[in-house]
């Protein structure tokens, strides 16, 4: 397998848990914490430079994801959340138990709350809410309860991508 691209910026460095799984084609860059059975798929970026991100344990970030922050809005992840494929998050705090779909983007000062979603394509425009339970679609994203997408089936996306993050650790083999 190759080189991971993890770099430290002066003083920042990343602290990566052992039990974490980060592909070697993702970037994380500065100040970035990432938990225990956490992943971050190919093509991510995770840059703390002016502020920190925080990926919390089990929860994953998926391809081509964009994680970024600021000196006064961290980018927090709670545990056992999922960040589907092509997101941009920003200076955001997303919650335990959440998904944040495909193609969607949560901007700064944004909160969405435990157990909350924000479906494929939606923006959430600065410091927006979603709270619990509910799901937030649309451009700009509104939220609604959630009555299609509950907490068994988030907590099968993630518990999926822990599984494939173990597979990918054991069987990823680079062929060029």
């Amino acid at each position: 397998m190759g080189r991971m691209a993890i770099y430290a910026l002066g003083d920042l460095v990343p602290s990566i848990h052992p039990d974490a799984y980060v592909h070697p084609d993702a970037t994380v860059i500065g100040d970035v914490r990432i938990a225990a059975g956490a992943s971050v798929w190919p093509q991510t970026v995770l840059r703390g430079d002016h502020g920190y991100i925080e990926v919390g344990e089990r929860s994953n970030i998926q391809d081509g994801c964009v994680v970024h922050c600021t000196a006064a809005e961290p980018t927090i992840l709670g545990p056992s959340s999922a960040i589907g494929h092509a997101v941009h998050v920003e200076g955001a705090r997303i919650g335990s138990g959440c998904l944040i779909a495909s193609g969607s983007v949560v901007l700064n000062g944004s909160v969405v709350e435990d157990g909350a979603m924000v479906g494929a394509g939606a923006v959430l425009s600065y410091r927006s809410h979603v709270p619990s339970g509910h799901i937030a679609l649309g451009v700009p994203a509104k939220t609604r309860p959630n009555t299609s997408f509950g907490p068994e089936q988030i907590k099968r996306v993630v518990d999926g991508y822990v599984e494939r993050a173990k597979a990918f650790r054991a069987n990823l083999r680079r062929l060029d």
